[in-house]
């Protein structure tokens, strides 16, 4: 593995979206102008492509390999490119996490497979890591799943073993639960002081800064990114009155987008918002998720006039 500095990792990450037309194929100038106007707000350090809220799970894999190509060509040299990998198979995943390595990504993110959900073997999960790790020479980071998610979710004795791994360096944790949060992070950095850990639910942003968190991959900043650098920069230079102005700017837009019913609309909603924002014409995302409703659009066009973005 090449030499990794930990600081690449610090402040607000962007998992972007991917724009597609009415007949649910990619809108490749979109997608362009998408992660250049996001990459490009001062105050962003890096990117989360191919991610959930990117799709990832209904791309092609040249599709993915197009999302990379496009944010390391149109993304700012210095920009953090890590590209999240989400297969079933551990042959496919180790494969995929090369092709975007060769396309230009700085780091890898392992999503551990939808299938886990449902329960496995310890081994299983050691197993799917490690193949992806021989397979690349990037910096690999850990998905901490919702404790929502079933056994995606990794335990404290899991999570142990995949931090003592060497080409793991950072966490995405979006365990969505404060005690589980602070609890992961206490084992991480009493194993590896090292480790990168990055607080990632979108809805306790504030309390995961106060705890403790090196910068965030979270999808509100493809959609209000000034608004998630405020609330960070205000947290890093301890501001924590200025911090908490910040958070209530942004608390109603994060509910809209990812607590409110149905779950598992937060590409669509972050679509709808973009659309309302004047940045993208077609709010079409892959079935069987459905473009957003009138009663999401209410909801969401709500949310961006409290946060001032509207």
């Amino acid at each position: 593995m090449n030499a990794f500095r930990p600081e690449r990792l610090d402040g607000i990450h962007a998992a972007t979206i991917v724009p597609m037309r009415a007949d649910f194929s990619i809108d490749e100038a979109a997608l362009a102008e998408h992660i250049r106007k996001v990459s490009h707000t001062p105050g962003i350090r890096g990117l989360l492509i191919n991610g959930h809220a990117g799709e990832n799970f209904v791309l092609t894999p040249e599709e993915k390999r197009l999302v990379t190509r496009t944010a390391r060509a149109v993304a700012p040299a210095d920009c953090f490119i890590c590209s999240g990998v989400n297969q079933e198979s551990s042959i496919e995943a180790a494969r995929e996490a090369l092709e975007m390595q060769e396309a230009g990504a700085d780091g890898i993110l392992v999503f551990p497979p939808n299938s886990w959900a449902l329960g496995h073997a310890d081994e299983v999960v050691f197993t799917h890591h490690r193949m992806i790790a021989e397979a690349v020479s990037l910096p690999l980071l850990i998905y901490g799943a919702p404790v929502g998610a079933g056994a995606m979710a990794y335990e404290a004795d899991v999570l142990r073993k995949l931090v003592a791994d060497p080409h793991f360096v950072a966490i995405k944790d979006g365990s969505w639960e404060v005690a589980r949060y602070e609890a992961n992070l206490r084992l991480i950095k009493a194993q590896r002081p090292d480790f990168v850990v990055m607080g990632s639910g979108d809805e306790h942003l504030l309390t995961s800064y106060i705890i403790g968190s090196a910068g965030s991959q979270v999808s509100l900043a493809a959609v209000v990114p000034e608004a998630l650098c405020d609330l960070f920069a205000c947290a890093a230079r301890g501001d924590w009155a200025a911090a908490r102005r910040a958070h209530e700017r942004i608390y109603a837009l994060a509910v809209a987008v990812y607590r409110d019913g149905p779950g598992g609309r937060a590409t669509a909603r972050l679509k709808a918002c973009l659309k309302l924002l004047g940045r993208l014409d077609c709010d079409a995302v892959r079935p069987p998720q459905y473009a957003p409703t009138a009663a999401e659009y209410r909801a969401l066009e709500h949310a961006l006039v409290a946060a001032g973005a509207k």
